[in-house]
């Protein structure tokens, strides 16, 4: 059966049962349906041991990271732990593109998959209305006079779609560029908020531009803010689903990790360490992006400090990452398989400079022979590493039975956490720690466009801010096609954004947009709605 098919024939259970799991009452929440609720009742007296997913660089196979974490949390309950899954919603722009949902995969899903890769209960199009409320305001305040003297426009629209030819659009106001929702500042500053009043604050500090005197113009300036934070009002509260398996789940924000952060709200997740004794969540694509931004900005901002980290890849990633053509991908190939443990070498080398309670864990493949598992399982002995291994997809929450105790035995030992780099550093050191440290780069390129936002920023006083570094998933550099690990490279940094709303300075490298475009075969082919009931979608 496809994705789509089991998930419809899971036997869901009342939403408000869902919600008196985790100590919830039918006051404590709104309904949307009888499988979906926000959460009204928002709590910050931490109890839980936080678990972070993560993976080794992404392939056009993907690696499980949401079917992994959805499996843990049901093999935890499954074992009658308290435990709570807090994950990111899907975007439709890789739904209809090339990525497909992100609701997980098999027999280890969040259900209703077809409302949360879709529409869900709305924060998506609210999150673009509020941005987009912000671009018109910006445009009516200079169509009538322009008391600001707003001279360069830095904020831009989003849509939560796709397309390459809102990459340059020429307006009354001068020529401006779409960013898709998931990687706007809004969507952004939602996930590291703290509350409502700590949303407007934020949205308040926006910066849209520069007046005639290269000053900052702020959204404040423009007191947009509280009709901002109105449209935000739904949105900010987390959302309650369920896995196939009844495990309750928190679904909330959903920013990019290859351009945004790539994380999970704060407060969907502090909400989730109030009410379960354990958490897993998960960061967007490889450790190099959305790990990384999740110890050095989610953890910053919320001053969380994660339990564990668990590292997933494939034997297809192994291979894949040497260079291992499609065709041949599902050919048992130990030696290739050995060669592409330099990737996975990299990524184990990254966590262990933020976390020392790490579990690599291998996400089976019914093609994945004996003796290629087997040269994962002897690498990660000879690295000092806790290995396991995962049929979550075909086997739901006993597939992930061996992964849970052996993360119960982990979270048994003390964590050792640390930032790779400090708030004091300067925006280029911040930078050459990320590329040196977690990147492996040599070099580091500067354009004079990036070159001189940098000297700018930092006369405003603004290096104190974590960076949140903008470039492909694929690769360890800042080119799709070096695959691997271990190789000598250059990072080259092009532009630079500020996000003072948010809270972070954006860093592009490379060839890296924020308005991704649709592939040749997008997904959008496959789906369909016949006699009312979804296909195709994944």
């Amino acid at each position: 059966m496809t994705d789509i098919e089991i998930a419809k024939k899971a036997k869901k259970e009342d939403i408000v049962k869902i919600a008196k799991k985790i100590g919830l009452k039918e006051k404590d929440i709104t309904l949307y349906g009888n499988d979906k609720a926000k959460i009204n009742t928002l709590k910050d007296n931490s109890k839980g041991k936080l678990i972070l997913v993560t993976a080794t660089n992404p392939t056009p196979y993907g690696e499980g990271k949401t079917t992994v974490s959805i499996g843990l949390a049901d093999a935890l309950n499954k074992l009658n732990k308290d435990v709570l899954l807090a994950l990111r919603e899907p975007s439709m722009g890789p739904v209809f593109g090339m990525k497909g949902g992100a609701t997980g995969g098999g027999y280890s899903q969040v259900i209703p998959m077809e409302d949360i890769n879709l529409f869900f209960t709305g924060d998506m199009c609210a999150i673009e209305a509020a941005n987009n409320l912000i671009s018109a305001a910006i445009d009516n305040h200079i169509y009538f006079g322009n008391e600001l003297k707003i001279k360069n426009i830095t904020f831009e629209r989003c849509l939560d779609v796709n397309d390459r030819a809102l990459r340059k659009v020429n307006l009354d106001s001068g020529e401006t560029k779409f960013t898709i929702t998931a990687a706007s500042e809004i969507m952004a500053l939602l996930c590291l908020s703290n509350d409502l009043d700590d949303l407007k604050e934020k949205v308040g500090n926006i910066v849209v531009g520069y007046d005639e005197d290269d000053n900052f113009v702020f959204v404040k300036d423009l007191k947009v803010e509280n009709s901002v934070a109105v449209l935000l009002k739904d949105a900010i509260k987390p959302n309650l689903v369920q896995t196939l398996e009844n495990t309750p789940a928190i679904i909330h924000g959903g920013p990019f990790a290859n351009i945004a952060h790539g994380c999970s709200s704060i407060i969907g997740t502090k909400t989730a360490l109030s009410l379960a004794d354990y958490v897993i969540t998960e960061a967007g694509f490889g450790s190099d992006l959305g790990a990384e931004k999740f110890f050095d900005i989610k953890c910053r901002k919320g001053n969380l400090k994660p339990d564990c980290v668990i590292l997933v890849s494939t034997i297809k990633s192994l291979k894949y990452n040497a260079g291992v053509k499609k065709e041949e991908i599902l050919t048992e190939n130990v030696e290739k398989v050995k060669e592409g443990l330099s990737n996975l070498e990299v990524h184990i080398e990254n966590i262990k400079k933020f976390s020392s309670n790490m579990i690599v864990v291998l996400n089976k493949y019914s093609t994945d022979s004996v003796e290629e598992i087997n040269a994962v399982k002897k690498y990660c002995a000879e690295k000092n590493v806790p290995f396991e291994i995962s049929t979550a997809y075909v086997d739901g929450g006993e597939g992930a039975i061996n992964l849970a105790k052996k993360t119960l035995s982990v979270l048994e030992k003390e964590n050792s956490f640390n930032y790779i780099y400090n708030d004091s550093d300067t925006i280029k050191e911040k930078i050459e720690k990320v590329a040196k440290d977690v990147y492996r780069a040599e070099n580091i390129e500067y354009e004079e466009k990036a070159e001189e936002i940098i000297k700018y920023l930092e006369e405003k006083n603004m290096s104190n801010l974590p960076i949140c570094i903008a470039k492909t998933q694929y690769s360890l550099s800042d080119d799709p096609k070096k695959l691997g690990g271990g190789y000598k490279h250059t990072i080259h940094v092009k532009n630079i954004k500020l996000y003072n709303g948010a809270g972070f300075i954006v860093v592009f490298l490379g060839d890296i947009i924020a308005m991704p475009g649709l592939p040749k075969k997008p997904n959008y082919l496959n789906i369909d709605i016949k006699k009312g009931e979804i296909i195709g979608l994944s």
